[in-house]
């Protein structure tokens, strides 16, 4: 499977790379027009558009005790399952 998905890539970029020579060898024969825009004289005025009003800042969070609890029976229980047993 991984061969077949290579297999694919490459030729996939060979198929783009001979279409881009094509589109090279269609542009340097002259074929094509040249458009040049030029936007020097053009001078662009404006205002920095902000919200109006106040900023809200987010509430803090609570603080709370954790919800962890160490035991203290705990390895009595298990001594005492084990002799159960």
């Amino acid at each position: 499977m991984r061969k077949l998905v290579i297999l694919f890539a490459l030729v996939g970029l060979v198929g783009i790379a001979s279409a881009d020579d094509k589109g090279k060898k269609a542009d340097a024969g002259g074929n094509g027009k040249v458009k040049v825009y030029d936007f020097s004289g053009d001078t662009i005025e404006g205002d920095l558009i902000k919200p109006e009003g106040s900023t809200v800042d987010a509430r803090d969070f609570a603080k709370h005790s954790s919800l962890i609890r160490i035991r203290k029976d705990f390895i009595p229980e298990i001594i005492k399952s084990a002799e159960d047993l």
